[in-house]
């Protein structure tokens, strides 16, 4: 009960677009811009000026969401019109999302690796600098690296 009316209150609240914009820490054009691409198709507006609800905040939050995973604008505004299309297009929303989650995956796999190697490589010159060249931290390489190390080394180099 409690839940659900602060979350009256957070919906009913209305935000200016400067508001919006330090909230999320995007550039008010880059909302102007969502809104001109049909993005927010319910806003409201005050004397010409957007004003946003919590609906859009929310819808906000997956939109970026969907940008940040990789989906292009284009995508993104087909996803809000099936949104709005209701119950009909949960099957594709839920492919949608299944997909962005395979996508994500595989970007989070490929920065483990680039981790992996700046990791190794920081233990590598750390060593090379304490032992005043490369050629004995050279040497240790693969069989003679410390666990965590080869772990890091492998990943990188895997």
């Amino acid at each position: 009960m409690i839940r659900q009316s602060l979350r009256g209150v957070f919906m009913d609240k209305m935000y200016t677009i400067g508001q919006v914009a330090e909230m999320f820490g995007i550039p008010a054009s880059t909302l102007r811009y969502y809104d001109k691409e049909g993005l927010f198709p319910d806003i409201k507006r005050q004397s010409g000026i957007r004003r946003f609800s919590g609906r859009e905040l929310d819808a906000l939050r997956v939109i970026e969401c969907l940008k940040k995973s990789g989906l292009e604008i284009k995508d993104i505004k087909q996803f809000m019109q099936w949104c709005e299309e209701g119950s009909s297009t949960y099957d594709k929303r839920l492919a949608l999302f299944q997909t962005r989650e395979q996508s994500v995956l595989r970007e989070i796999d490929e920065l483990q690796k680039v981790l992996s190697m700046i990791r190794f490589k920081k233990w590598y010159y750390e060593q090379a600098k304490l032992y005043g060249s490369e050629e004995k931290v050279w040497a240790m390489i693969p069989d003679q690296l410390p666990e965590e190390i080869r772990a890091d080394y492998d990943r990188s180099h895997g």
